[in-house]
């Protein structure tokens, strides 16, 4: 039924949950996974007291540098997951502002036909404050999303 399963983590132990769950899938499925993350997008901040001497400023080509080492950090979970099951997997990362459109915009681009993910389940002025990307995705998806808690 599903061929490209689209799985985007943050890292955390519910988004590795949800890779086990996507890569169980998929096997059963016999598809092949996507894995994706979504770095913050490069802001010139300067790090340090404004009075000190120094400044130290994060070039653009450091702050990709940076997303893309940790990127490969949290998707090496799912590719080692994917080898083991015997999954085709490819992994995808970006920075942007806003991770459920970079999620969105992903899972259609790679055609992918499912999208699993993690929710951590916040509730109340949590929720109303941090807001919660996967009811974001749940919304502009236009495909099945599976939610993993």
């Amino acid at each position: 039924m599903f061929r490209n399963i689209l799985v985007p983590t943050d890292g955390s132990s519910l988004s590795r949950r949800a890779i086990k769950l996507a890569v169980g899938l998929a096997a059963e499925q016999k598809a092949r996974v996507t894995g994706f993350f979504v770095g913050p997008d490069w802001n010139p901040n300067v790090y340090g007291d404004a009075d000190a001497p120094t400044f130290r400023v994060i070039t653009p080509s450091q702050h990709a540098a940076n997303v893309r080492k940790i990127a490969e950090r949290h998707l090496g979970v799912l590719k080692k997951a994917a080898a083991a099951a015997g999954v085709r997997c490819e992994c995808l990362h970006v920075a942007g502002p806003h991770p459920y459109q970079e999620i969105v915009k992903a899972a259609r681009k790679n055609h992918c036909d499912l999208i699993c993910m993690a929710s951590h389940g916040r509730r109340g002025i949590s929720r109303l404050l941090l807001g919660s990307e996967t009811s974001k995705v749940l919304a502009h998806a236009g495909i099945p999303v599976l939610v993993c808690r």
